[in-house]
């Protein structure tokens, strides 16, 4: 062989191995995302069961009426306390259900307000999250001075 044959061999072999690096890379990635993927849809059946019984627990006839008034006042108190809760956890939920549509659609881990995408750590992170870390930093930046 030529010393240009053995240059070009050497030139595909080291291709290859780069090749083969950025599909490693493309694979821990995308294994991620699955990872990330099965965390969220955990996290949406527990948040669905606890809202049935909360459901469940707050219509319940029983404890609507208590006989002292202090106690109707705390069940009362609490009972609005757990709702604020599950309206929370609702926003959450819808959160959860978009991000698995993006992760689906091929569109998971894109920033809505650049387009950039936003770095796995951050999704690992925090998985229903839609900016990346820079765009989210301006805008908690603008809320405080709107404050």
């Amino acid at each position: 062989m030529h010393k240009s044959e053995l240059m070009r061999g050497e030139k595909v072999k080291s291709k290859t191995k780069t090749k083969t690096k950025t599909e490693e890379n493309i694979s821990r990635e995308d294994k991620k995302i699955l990872n990330i993927k099965k965390k969220l849809e955990s996290q949406r059946v527990t948040l669905l069961a606890e809202a049935g019984e909360t459901i469940i627990g707050t219509l319940s006839p029983e404890k609507l009426t208590f006989p002292d008034l202090g106690d109707q006042a705390t069940a009362e108190s609490d009972r609005s306390f757990l709702l604020r809760l599950r309206g929370r956890e609702q926003k959450l939920l819808k959160k959860i259900e978009n991000a698995i549509e993006k992760i689906d659609s091929g569109t998971y881990g894109v920033c809505e307000t650049c387009g950039e995408k936003i770095s796995i750590k951050r999704l690992e992170a925090r998985p229903v999250t839609t900016l990346c870390i820079e765009c989210k930093t301006k805008q908690e930046e603008e809320e405080k001075l709107r404050e």
